[in-house]
């Protein structure tokens, strides 16, 4: 009240001299700390395009050379909910720093390896380090800076947090294509240091509070950790495993309903859980965060489905899929100012309809697939998608985020952007399975319909014959392989369509379920700001 009174009875002349300097450096501390947490998210991705090159780079073999993507996923996803906790022991500067420091460490060494053993602990490190700096700067976004000034932040953590892993296959593409696949690790440690150094300098947030250490749950952690590393693993291998016919997928299923338990009860019954559960008795994070998994689907299901049809049935280049994937990553950039204004003057909940309605045109228009489709094709679809992913995420983290106390704001940023991840795991387990079984179906009957009595068949057959003789081949064997594998990618071309399909249905859902979610109240106006 004294303070509140004494800035009335300033006279008004007088220039707000401190404050402005202290926002300016707030300000560039904070976008340093988006410029780390875009680094975090892009390394998901990066090597997606590469993992040939890097398989023959440390001679792994094809089940071996997964785990580069999935080691990172596993230890990231147990990071995110705990830097909340630690983010409040360390404080916000320390936990930034440790992050981006050991981030920076871990991409150096990642680029030493010489073994797969090397790379998979390596990237593990990188996962779970690195990890703490995404939920960090989404509840530093929603806590130094007051609510009017979130029209124009919100845009900016959403547009870093869907555009680094949608431009990640491009990037990692080219830095393969123009130098080796050592880059894609290279790449990180000039700005890894620089926000190393900038957050130790410009970082001020708030103060460490080192006597949670003295009431920190070590069995929670452990249950969090053998919890969401399994299920992580799960999700990943379950689809390409046959699911529980496989041993390990088994008994990490049966370790992560164990380890579920576990945590649930510790985050229900310890003085000082690990991840605080109460966010989600807030109806708006609830809402947002719900959506938020939703999102995450949408997110690294198209992110997974482009490039794999462009390699499995395209044949192109982990370049060539780069130079085809930017196309949404350019329409986020641009459509971001955009999404800003939007918030300012509209419902969220109209921002959301369009932004899931844009998401769902683009996808129906796949839902036309053919084996032809390429650049020109998917230009379209990969636009609306980009215009869908900016539209939906601005309102969505408006929701989820922006009227929780501050006090709050740490643990329910990590639980917000788990959602995320997580979403994209049961995105991607969900599209492989569903991906694997429609091939199957429509093998089968492309196969009844491609049968010796079909003279169309027995047609391609003559020609296809016809073109290997004299090739030095078993010309009528080679002209059935030749006919099996354009059955196969038929199949395939089908089952993509089919996938696309049930994304369109998914996000006309959600529009659908719009109406029922309540208009979110406004944000208390000391929200942000303060120290």
């Amino acid at each position: 009240m004294a303070a509140s009174a004494a800035v009335q009875a300033k006279p008004q002349g007088m220039p707000a001299a401190k404050p402005a300097p202290l926002d300016r450096r707030r300000t560039f501390a904070f976008f340093c700390m988006v410029f780390g947490m875009f680094m975090a998210i892009l390394d998901i991705q990066i090597v997606s395009a590469s993992l040939a090159e890097i398989q023959a780079g440390l001679s792994a073999s094809s089940e071996e050379i997964s785990w580069v993507q999935t080691s990172y996923l596993i230890a990231e996803v147990i990071m995110i909910p705990l830097s909340g906790t630690l983010s409040r022991v360390l404080s916000t500067r320390w936990m930034f720093v440790i992050a981006s420091g050991g981030f920076t460490a871990m991409s150096f060494m990642c680029a030493t390896a010489t073994n797969i053993e090397q790379m998979i602990v390596y990237r593990a490190l990188q996962g779970f380090i690195g990890g703490g700096m995404i939920p960090t700067v989404f509840a530093s976004a929603f806590t130094i800076f007051p609510p009017e000034k979130r029209p124009v932040i919100s845009p900016i953590i959403g547009l870093v947090a869907t555009l680094a892993p949608t431009i990640g296959p491009t990037l990692g593409g080219y830095l393969t294509d123009l130098f080796s696949w050592h880059w894609l690790f290279l790449v990180n440690i000039v700005p890894g240091i620089f926000v190393t150094v900038s957050t130790y300098l410009l970082v001020d947030f708030d103060e460490p509070d080192l006597s949670l250490f003295k009431s920190f749950d070590w069995v929670g952690l452990g249950c969090m950790a053998a919890f969401l590393g399994s299920l992580e693993y799960v999700l990943e291998e379950g689809p390409n495993n046959e699911w529980f016919q496989d041993e390990a997928v088994l008994i990490l299923a049966i370790v992560c309903a164990v380890g579920a338990i576990g945590f649930f009860y510790r985050a229900f019954t310890a003085k000082q859980p690990i991840v605080d559960l109460r966010a989600f008795t807030d109806r708006n994070f609830l809402a947002g965060s719900s959506f938020s998994f939703v999102m995450g689907i949408g997110l690294y299901g198209l992110t997974y489905l482009y490039p794999v049809y462009l390699a499995r049935v395209r044949g192109y280049s982990s370049l060539q899929i780069g130079e085809t994937m930017f196309v949404t990553g350019a329409t986020m950039f641009l459509m971001a100012p955009v999404a800003g204004m939007l918030s300012r003057k509209m419902d969220p909940r109209l921002m959301m309809a369009i932004g899931f309605g844009a998401f769902a045109f683009g996808t129906w228009q796949i839902t036309g697939l053919t084996k032809d489709w390429d650049f020109w094709e998917l230009f379209v679809p990969q636009i609306f998608r980009g215009v869908g992913l900016m539209i939906c995420m601005v309102p969505i983290n408006n929701i989820a985020l922006g009227t929780l106390p501050p006090d709050r704001i740490k643990n329910a940023s990590g639980l917000y952007n788990l959602t995320r991840n997580l979403g994209g795991a049961v995105g991607l387990a969900v599209i492989n399975t569903l991906l694997n079984n429609r091939l199957d179906l429509h093998l089968q009957r492309l196969r009844e319909s491609v049968s010796w009595d079909s003279s169309r068949a027995l047609e391609t057959l003559n020609a296809l014959t016809m073109r290997f003789q004299g090739l030095g081949t078993d010309a009528n064997a080679a002209a059935i392989k030749t006919m099996s594998n354009m059955v196969r990618k038929e199949a395939l071309v089908m089952s993509f369509a089919d996938v696309f399909l049930l994304l369109t249905v998914l996000f006309l859902g959600l529009i659908c379920a719009l109406p029922f979610i309540e208009k979110p109240r406004a944000a208390p106006a000391g929200g942000g700001g303060g120290h």
